[in-house]
């Protein structure tokens, strides 16, 4: 590991003086286009200004880590994935390569009665997932990953590796939700374990618009952010072919209790009996098992599954996030479902939000999306066809879904979620930031945060080496 950790700081120091003011570097590139006509060659082969994108192993919804308009240098830390757990100490250093699956993997391993709140899909990579402000189904009892992270260690501009006392306090805030590809490359993580039950319960209800799923998901809106905080309850909306044969809307109602069914029932027939949550609906199991559930994983996959790297995408793709903080109104949710029915392959997750996400701070981590807020919406449109009729009908699904929530949703600013990557919402190109272009972007993901991070950026990247289509500006 050490090694790795050396070549990374060999490849920053290497770029870093290409791309700064060297003198001598000037000098011979002024000097080598007045030389004879067959060193012209050599000078069209040499670049000075190549972008670095870094890629911690796992996936990026729009692809920065690993794709630039312009040249560039991909600093892949897939194989910086050691994580180190002291259970006695109840933390952990992970590396910024592994992914969450390793981490969970790596947690049980140690411990039956610790976790983490990271996320679902076990293949998304630790250093971004991080610093973006991650969330999973323990957010509404301990919050983002964000919010249980107690050191890091980075390699600024200059090469040099810096820790939580060294870099300060401005930076380690400013890494901690406001994406860590804007200041610097992220080594690794010093993270804070949770206590879990030695039995969790998880659950997936589904009903369709037949089945009432309607007048289920309205009162969700109500029930799910008040819920106790050891319950989380997220609702995803998809299309389905019904026994007639026709289209018709399907709502699952996918849940974790951080206890025993036998407790979870009778709390939820007396909250929210509309879902009709019986004993046969739940299933006990470790939590690192549960984690498998969550990854859409059969009951009874193997652990080890856990370990999987990403192999590529199954389909192609297109995301985009929402905020609610009133509850939609039935006819509302029955006009989205109606223009749901008109598209193919589209869908809605919702995630609530309440318990410890609503005792936060807004401004205590660069991640804004706290109190006031009921509920998160990713949307989601997938194909697998290729070809850009494909592509532009299926953009079409998810932008017009995203404009028909218009009226429901978060305004002044419309809010997004950085870890949802979407260029839609204002993105800069060719190798520069625009501070006005980048403000629209910026608002919508950081809120007030949003000019702290940029002060953050003038003093730790000025000439602002680390940069991407929706990177912070050095103002």
């Amino acid at each position: 590991m050490k090694v790795r950790v050396l070549f990374v700081l060999s490849v920053l120091s290497l770029l870093v003086s290409w791309t700064t003011s060297d003198p001598v570097l000037t000098g011979f590139l002024q000097c080598l286009p007045k030389q004879p006509q067959s060193a012209y060659p050599i000078f069209e082969a040499i670049y000075t200004r190549l972008q670095i994108r870094t890629r911690s192993g796992g996936h990026d919804y729009e692809g920065l880590s690993y794709v630039s308009d312009v040249p560039f240098i991909i600093l892949d830390m897939f194989n910086l994935r050691s994580i180190d757990i002291d259970v006695a100490d109840e933390s952990a250093w992970v590396q910024a390569g592994a992914t969450i699956g390793e981490l969970y993997y790596e947690i049980a391993n140690k411990s039956k009665v610790h976790g983490f709140p990271a996320g679902a899909c076990p293949t998304v990579g630790i250093g971004g997932h991080f610093s973006g402000g991650g969330y999973g189904p323990m957010m509404r009892k301990y919050g983002l990953t964000v919010d249980n992270i107690e050191d890091a260690k980075l390699v600024n501009v200059n090469g040099t590796i810096l820790d939580r006392n060294s870099m300060g306090e401005d930076l380690f805030w400013a890494i901690r939700g406001g994406g860590g590809a804007s200041f610097g490359v992220i080594l690794s993580w010093k993270i804070r374990l949770l206590p879990v039950p030695a039995n969790v319960t998880v659950f997936n209800v589904k009903r369709t618009w037949e089945q009432g799923a309607l007048n289920v998901i309205y009162k969700w809106q109500y029930v799910a952010p008040k819920l106790l905080d050891e319950i989380f309850i997220r609702a995803i909306t998809r299309l389905k072919n019904s026994t007639e044969g026709k289209k018709t809307v399907e709502v699952s109602f996918v849940g974790l209790f951080l206890g025993r069914r036998d407790k979870l029932v009778p709390l939820m027939n007396e909250s929210f009996p509309e879902l009709g949550l019986q004993l046969k609906d739940c299933f006990e199991m470790s939590w690192v098992e549960s984690t498998l559930f969550w990854a859409d994983q059969p009951i009874g996959t193997p652990v080890n599954f856990l370990l999987n790297r990403p192999q590529g995408p199954p389909n192609f793709f297109k995301s985009k996030s929402d905020y609610v903080k009133e509850p939609i109104p039935k006819q509302g949710i029955e006009s989205i479902w109606q223009m749901m029915l008109k598209m193919d392959k589209v869908l809605m997750q919702w995630s609530p939000y309440g318990g410890r996400m609503s005792m936060i701070p807004e401004w205590e981590t660069p991640f804004p999306h706290r109190d006031g807020n009921l509920f998160l919406i990713q949307y989601v449109t997938y194909w697998v066809e290729e070809g850009a009729e494909t592509l532009k009908q299926h953009l079409g699904f998810v932008r017009k879904l995203y404009e028909g929530m218009t009226l429901y949703v978060s305004k002044s600013p419309r809010e997004a979620f950085q870890n949802y990557r979407d260029l839609d919402i204002g993105a800069n190109r060719q190798n520069h930031t625009e501070f006005e272009t980048a403000k629209v972007y910026g608002s919508k993901y950081f809120k007030g945060n949003f000019d702290r991070l940029i002060r953050v950026k003038v003093m730790v990247d000025p000439y602002n080496f680390f940069k991407n289509e929706q990177s912070i500006p050095p103002r």
